[in-house]
């Protein structure tokens, strides 16, 4: 439950800091309060909080009769539910969160928040939802389900008839609809969470990845942006890049529209999340198990909760049972890792790497995910997904002609070489490398993108 301080209470609250000589980022306020600065701001503007951080900001300062502070005249927003995010299992990311809560409470339209499968998308987007909880109405919308209509027409209907604006039937022409569904959004403050965008996206004409299957959703997006004023907010996960965005109709527009690409957890974080899961290991020390599963999996958020969980139901959290178990798997890697970069054995065609699917669990919930990806790939752009696979022959960063020779030798075209890679660019498949000595472009893969990708070139016909 979210609940917000009365003026009163916010006049309160500040004298009771004040007095402490604390400041809303002092360390002792935040430490005891179990919060982020920004909630401390969000309770000193009158805007809605959790109500556990609530009442232990108010005790922190020295204030016990709490609920003499609330607002009981508020209405509550009504909040949708957090379908990944939990709030006792959070860690990391911080910097980021306060970042990104700013753009949207500025003048950031659009956040879009993009990755590869099982890198916290998601769970970071409801995670910034909760941080701006209270400011908008929430409204949630899943493409993944492909029963469902993703037409922007049906949907503009669902949402405008959901908030109390019914269209009649002679009036659903989507022109009408996008004017319709702009100005409500404009007059109203709706804060709009789209999961899976990538499944709205589809190749265009010039055989490039990116165009929405149904053009008047890259309209409405370029008609949402070029309202002088409007009160609502989008955040968009995908998997894949709208290329919409990087046309010159939204690029009149930057400073609405913010691209956050997700990567995976820093050695903190890590830290931080196998400690959440109260394991029985060393957490220091660099070459310890959890260290090294942590730099093979490259702070992958949905592996190492996988792995932290299995650790925790199936070894009674004693890390040295699992690792004993299963660091044949998990070391291979890291030696391979190792060789290329040290001694420059940068290819590895024998290489089986099975970071993925080692045990049924993670089978079950990453290789399954990742294997969906990589189906999605073969479908929309097989040159692409032929390149993905047969560059899995490298084990680290390497220049971006060796990867293009694969396709060279094989009898593809100058541009039809770049527009795989171009593709892989766009849905994050491959990771940009920097630019060594002789100023050549080096690319990538995600460890655990290559662990499948070596699966499927063993199958390629």
């Amino acid at each position: 439950m979210s609940i917000r301080a009365s003026e009163k209470g916010q006049k309160n609250f500040k004298q009771a800091r004040n007095k402490k000589g604390w400041n809303q980022n002092d360390p002792t306020l935040l430490t005891k309060g179990g919060v982020y600065r920004a909630t401390v701001q969000r309770l000193e503007q009158g805007q809605p909080i959790r109500q556990e951080n609530f009442v232990a900001l108010f005790k922190a300062v020295g204030i016990e009769n709490w609920e003499e502070m609330v607002d009981n005249s508020a209405t509550q927003a009504s909040y949708m539910e957090f379908s990944v995010y939990k709030h006792e299992d959070w860690v990391g990311r911080e910097t980021l969160i306060d970042e990104l809560s700013k753009k949207v409470h500025g003048s950031c339209r659009v956040l879009l928040l993009v990755g590869i499968t099982g890198i916290g998308k998601t769970a970071l987007a409801e995670r910034v939802v909760e941080e701006l909880r209270g400011d908008w109405r929430e409204h949630r919308e899943n493409f993944e389900d492909e029963k469902k209509v993703s037409d922007f027409a049906s949907v503009a209907v669902q949402w405008l008839d959901k908030w109390g604006e019914s269209v009649p039937k002679d009036d659903r022409k989507p022109e009408n609809l996008l004017q319709r569904l702009v100005k409500h959004l404009c007059e109203n403050r709706y804060l709009i969470l789209m999961d899976s965008l990538e499944y709205l996206l589809t190749e265009n004409n010039e055989n490039n990845w990116g165009d929405f299957a149904d053009e008047w959703w890259g309209k409405f997006f370029v008609s949402f942006l070029a309202e002088s004023d409007c009160q609502s907010r989008f955040m968009l996960t995908s998997q894949d890049l709208p290329s919409k965005f990087e046309t010159a109709e939204c690029d009149r527009y930057k400073n609405l529209w913010h691209c956050q690409l997700l990567k995976g957890l820093e050695i903190r974080e890590q830290i931080a999340l196998f400690q959440k899961a109260e394991l029985d290991g060393d957490f220091e020390l660099p070459h310890t198990p959890l260290r090294v599963i942590g730099e093979v999996y490259d702070g992958h958020p949905l592996a190492l909760r996988t792995i932290a969980g299995e650790i925790k139901e199936s070894y009674g959290k004693k890390v040295s049972a699992y690792w004993k178990e299963n660091s044949r798997y998990i070391e291979e890697v890291k030696e391979a890792i190792d060789e290329a970069r040290n001694q420059g054995r940068v290819k590895g065609h024998e290489d089986r790497w099975q970071l993925a699917s080692y045990t049924k669990v993670l089978q079950r919930k990453v290789k399954e995910r990742i294997d969906k990806t990589f189906e999605r790939l073969q479908n929309d752009m097989y040159d692409a997904y032929y390149l993905l696979c047969m560059a899995s022959i490298y084990r680290c960063e390497v220049k971006e002609t060796w990867w293009l020779i694969n396709l060279e030798d094989d009898g593809y075209s100058e541009g039809q070489q770049k527009a795989a890679m171009q593709t892989l660019r766009e849905r994050y498949l491959v990771e940009d490398g920097g630019i060594d000595d002789e100023d050549n472009r080096l690319v990538g893969q995600h460890n655990l993108i290559r662990s499948v990708a070596i699966a499927h070139r063993l199958i390629l016909p």
